[in-house]
């Protein structure tokens, strides 16, 4: 049987447009947010999931219930946005301001990047490589909803990139950019990256 899985980030929230950090912290998404979950749920009407997975932060959660509309959904914790520690509700230029030397290690050298109170970008390819090894045991269509961080994790591991080049492997990421993978020949496929056109 064959696995395709269509993969979106959550919708835009409050923080997002405010530059925060978010990781492990939520915050509400706008109503821009929630009206591209809406268009994006529209798009994939036709397409009947065997499975739906979603991050357990909140605004992954709504983003999923609002595309599916009502669909059982499965909470998975590998799916979550990686760990940010003392950074997470802090704006990017706060962080700038206090930790230049790891803020820039984030940013430009993510092999370099080791964040005592969070996660490495390693950690968090790993634990999203665990996710996708375990999702080859099912087949037909499967959602996914989960965070900018995790979905670069997810390119890394389909382009068997190394982590310094951790934020080379993907274009931007917006909120519910569409992302579709297929299973085959043993390995997970790109072949659709990063659609919004379903936000025009």
């Amino acid at each position: 049987m064959s696995l395709t899985v269509f993969i979106t980030r959550h919708g835009q929230t409050e923080w997002n447009i405010e530059k925060r950090m978010q990781g492990r912290l939520n915050s509400p998404l706008t109503d821009k947010g929630k009206q591209d979950a809406l268009k994006l749920g529209q798009r994939l009407a036709q397409t009947k999931f065997t499975k739906v997975f979603s991050s357990p932060s909140g605004r992954a959660l709504e983003t999923a219930q609002i595309i599916t509309n009502g669909e059982a959904i499965v909470k998975d914790e590998r799916l979550m946005e990686i760990m940010l520690g003392e950074w997470q509700g802090k704006t990017e230029e706060e962080i700038w301001e206090n930790d230049p030397l790891l803020f820039a290690q984030y940013w430009q050298h993510p092999n370099e990047y080791d964040n005592p109170y969070g996660e490495s970008f390693q950690t968090v390819i790993d634990r999203l490589r665990a996710f996708l090894a375990e999702l080859t045991l099912t087949s037909g269509n499967v959602l996914v909803v989960t965070h900018g961080v995790a979905l670069r994790a997810i390119y890394s591991i389909c382009r068997m990139l190394p982590v310094h080049q951790f934020w080379n492997g993907a274009p931007d990421i917006e909120g519910t950019s569409l992302i579709i993978l297929t299973y085959e020949s043993q390995r997970f496929q790109i072949v659709k990256e990063a659609c919004t056109a379903h936000c025009q």
